[in-house]
């Protein structure tokens, strides 16, 4: 016969994971704060649940509370690559929204962050490639710098090729080397010609120098590969109104962009509205 309390138990635990998993699909939806609505960070000691609820809280600007509440999580999981990543990454964001006084502090630990989710698993690229851009673009004072971020270009490459052929077109744009950048970016192209993004990265580039045609040719491609991807749309659109070419077209990209079925992985939609209030001078 089943105890009470086990029965009891187990309803709970099923229960619990019933709403993270309801949780976990808002979120995908991008409705984050549906995603809140289900999760009870300020109680719970679920490392899982804690780090729904910062990645949440991040999508929505809440960086503060992003930072509290992944640090909780950190504490219950601390050997999680992941949760590291998102507190850097809150960090982050939470340094370029703070004052000159407490932005420092906060980007130093936004580098702790990523360099500790890196050295927790040297195969999670995404946290490698979140503190590639951090020491490309952090002052040596704030631990950044161009040799640290090409000795980490290197280390990407022994896990993802093309996503070192990038990092290095980045590394060579910051040294002002279009030649080169270019090249690395061609490079990624080849190495993961299935991937729209490289195409997209490719595009957004030859845009940048001036190749209006030639960019406009490889968003072209980039559709061909991943027809109805809503981040073509919002990257034409950007690369136009940073051009300042065809802005009707653009804004036409920004409205269908805006109605499309988005994830977590795209853009938000804040930016697109942003740059629709920019097209229309608000």
């Amino acid at each position: 016969m089943k105890s009470p309390f086990l029965a009891a138990f187990l309803a709970i635990s099923c229960a619990h994971a019933a709403g993270l998993a309801e949780a976990q699909a808002q979120y995908d939806r991008t409705e984050y704060r549906e995603a809140l609505k289900l999760l009870n960070p300020k109680a719970s000691k679920d490392s899982a649940e804690l780090l729904l609820a910062g990645k949440s809280l991040f999508a929505i600007g809440d960086f503060k509370k992003a930072v509290e509440t992944l640090h909780r999580a950190a504490a219950n999981d601390p050997a999680s690559s992941p949760i590291q990543h998102w507190l850097g990454k809150s960090y982050g964001r939470l340094a370029e929204t703070s004052s000159f006084l407490t932005a420092p502090g906060h980007a130093s630990n936004c580098r702790k962050a990523f360099e500790k989710a890196v050295a927790l698993d040297g195969k999670n690229v995404l946290a490698m490639n979140d503190l590639f851009e951090y020491y490309l673009e952090a002052p040596g004072f704030l631990g950044g710098g161009l040799d640290k971020a090409e000795a980490l270009a290197r280390r990407i490459g022994e896990i993802d090729p093309a996503e070192q052929h990038y990092a290095l077109a980045k590394l060579a744009e910051k040294r002002r080397d279009p030649k080169t950048a270019e090249q690395q970016l061609r490079h990624a192209v080849q190495a993961a010609p299935h991937q729209a993004g490289r195409l997209i990265d490719l595009a957004k580039f030859l845009a940048r120098q001036g190749r209006h045609q030639e960019s406009d040719k490889t968003f072209q491609q980039a559709e061909r590969v991943a027809p109805g991807v809503p981040v073509i749309l919002f990257e034409r659109a950007s690369a136009l109104i940073e051009t300042k070419r065809n802005l009707a077209e653009a804004k036409r990209l920004l409205e269908q962009y805006l109605q499309s079925p988005l994830t977590p992985d795209d853009p938000p939609r804040a930016e697109a509205r942003k740059l629709l209030e920019h097209l229309s001078g608000g």
